[in-house]
This record gives C-alpha cells, structure tokens and sequence, in this order.
C-alpha cells in the first residue's frame, strides 16, 4: 500500500468556511440542480449559500460539476466578511474529481487555487504547487459528502463506525473521517424529511463543542444536503435549505 504524509489542514477554520460557503450564485437556464441555504446562529440569518448543480462534459467524458458561492450578511458581514467560491467537476459514475478550484476572500485574506486529478497516475497536478503523488480514489473537500452518498458507503457501516476518505482541500490532502451517526427526521421547508445523519471527526480544538459537533442531515430519498449544524461553544451555527429548484422548477411547496 502507497504511504503518504498526513497534514493537519482540516482545521476549525475550514470548517466554519464550509458551513458558510453555501451561497448565492447566477443560475443560468442549463442548471440542473440549485439548493439555497440560509445561515443562522439561533435566529439570527448570517449569511446565504448557493449550491448549483449541473451535467457536464470533461474531456469527452460525462461529467457533473458542483458549483458553490458564499457571503456572510448583516452583523457577521460586518463582524466576518466573507465571499468564496469553491468549485469542482466530478465523473458522472464514479463520483472522482476532474478537478478542484478554490478561490477565497476572507476579510484580507486572499487565495486561489485550481487542481487537476489524474487518478490513473494516482497523482494531481496543482497550479499553486506543481504535481504531487497522491492515495488511490481521492476526493476532494467539496464533494466529499456526494462520493459518500452516491458510491453507497452508507450501507457498508454500521451506526457509529468510521468511513476515512483521503481528501483534497486547497493545495493539500488528508484523510476525512466521516461518522454514521443514524437516521433522523427534519422538519424542513419540504415538510418532514427523512435524514441519513453523517458527522465529520475533528479536533475540537477552541470553537467546536466536541469532536463530532458537525452534524450533516441529508436526504433519503433525494440525496441531497437539508441542514448542517455546527455546534459551537456559544450555541448552533446551522445551514438551513430555503429553496431547492430542478432546472428552474421549485420543489419547495410553501
């Protein structure tokens, strides 16, 4: 087996970037799938998210591109100012990145990165770095949870067993481990939903409230993120679905 060096880039900031990059973006008429998410700690809206889901083509090859912006609002725009995008193109069977583009702005913080992943060569060559050699079958941050899902990992685990997926973020890569919490019921903006509950193991470190505080709730049936909660040592941060439109049609029945 390939060994390869473990870098601690998963931390507490990235997280909290992922819940708060779910955010508005342009739909163009082509767009397949377009999920919107409200950001809230308690009651209060912080910010918005946009996830755009499109059929693709890459080099020939059927593909689906994933496409997410994100901005923070009100008193955390001006506390936070955050504006990402992160966006990545997948092979429509095997759920495996093309390639990754992260392009951040976070107060002033600036960064950009685009990756290309070649998994015949096990290897990704990163605009930022140059090529790298990487494990076999590698996701990457942003798709993560759909290769879960879509390859049926979920029925591999038992309640309480750990999936580890070797993952690329940014300009680096590293093992995700991603707990099967159980089955829940939300009730959401498309009434009451049935939830796989998954929940990303992370250090704790200053913010999180405990190890496994990240909490995923995605759809049964349609597969697809209802709510994400983080929680905090000041209370629930959640991403909340609002809207969610097949090529235009709203699913939602208010």
């Amino acid at each position: 087996m390939q060994q390869y060096q473990r870098i601690n880039f998963f931390s507490m900031k990235h997280w909290i970037t992922f819940i708060l990059v779910l955010i508005n973006f342009s739909l163009s008429a082509k767009a397949r799938e377009r999920i919107v998410y409200d950001l809230k700690f308690g009651i209060i809206k912080s910010g918005e998210a946009v996830m755009v889901i499109n059929d693709t083509t890459y080099n020939g090859n059927k593909a689906i591109n994933y496409h997410l912006k994100g901005h923070t609002t009100g008193f955390m725009g001006r506390l936070y100012r955050l504006n990402d995008i992160y966006e990545s193109t997948v092979d429509a069977q095997t759920y495996l990145p093309y390639r990754a583009l992260r392009n951040v702005k976070e107060q002033n913080y600036r960064y950009f990165n685009e990756a290309f992943f070649f998994h015949d060569k096990d290897s990704v060559y990163s605009e930022k770095s140059g090529g790298v050699i990487v494990p076999h079958n590698l996701t990457d941050f942003l798709t993560v949870f759909f290769y879960f899902i879509k390859r049926d990992l979920i029925y591999e685990i038992d309640k309480g067993n750990i999936v580890v997926l070797p993952t690329w973020h940014g300009d680096d890569y590293k093992d995700v481990k991603i707990k099967f919490i159980g089955f829940e019921q939300i009730k959401s903006k498309m009434g009451l939903v049935d939830c796989y509950v998954l929940s990303p193991v992370v250090d704790k470190g200053r913010v999180l409230k405990r190890s496994d505080g990240l909490k995923f709730y995605i759809s049964k049936d349609d597969k697809i993120p209802i709510q994400l909660d983080f929680e905090t040592k000041l209370g629930t941060l959640s991403a909340v679905m609002v809207s969610y439109k097949i090529n235009g049609k709203e699913q939602i029945k208010e």
